[in-house]
């Protein structure tokens, strides 16, 4: 008698992953803290009972995005690692757009764009840059010799 071959068909299958990976995505850290300011704060720990959420969407968590079906179980999460972990990363302020911007090497100085890290790599770039420093240099000691002749 033969072996049946198990069938192995949700390791491959990507819209699986999709599904339960989107399912369980929660907030970003920045999403949270406009939650965090005090008006917006005061108007989600105070909802309108919603039959589609747990607990009728009573027993919600912002720090966390988590609606919870009872007090124990808010109570519960609160102790949680989770929870502590999440109030650990919120202390930090989040990053803005600018700053991102910033570290991508898109800023602008004078609406002209700052050397890109291909451009300041190039040897062509790195001689004007040492020409430059070596003329403000010969530049600031000619300045300090006629101020001490005056």
């Amino acid at each position: 008698m033969a072996r049946v071959r198990r069938k192995r068909m949700h390791c491959n299958n990507k819209e699986l992953h999709h599904k339960y990976k989107t399912k369980r995505r929660t907030k970003d850290l920045d999403q949270i803290q406009e939650d965090l300011k005090p008006e917006n704060k005061a108007q989600l720990l105070s909802q309108e009972p919603d039959e589609d959420l747990p607990g009728l969407g009573q027993f919600y968590c912002v720090e966390c995005s988590k609606y919870f079906v009872d007090e124990r179980g808010q109570h519960e999460h609160r102790r949680s690692r989770e929870h502590k972990r999440r109030l650990r990363d919120l202390k930090d302020p989040a990053y803005t757009q600018k700053e991102a911007e910033a570290a991508a090497g898109l800023t602008t100085d004078n609406k002209r764009s700052t050397a890109g890290p291909l451009l300041a790599a190039s040897p062509m770039s790195l001689l004007s840059i040492k020409q430059a420093n070596e003329q403000k240099s010969a530049l600031a000691t000619a300045g300090k010799s006629t101020m001490d002749v005056e």
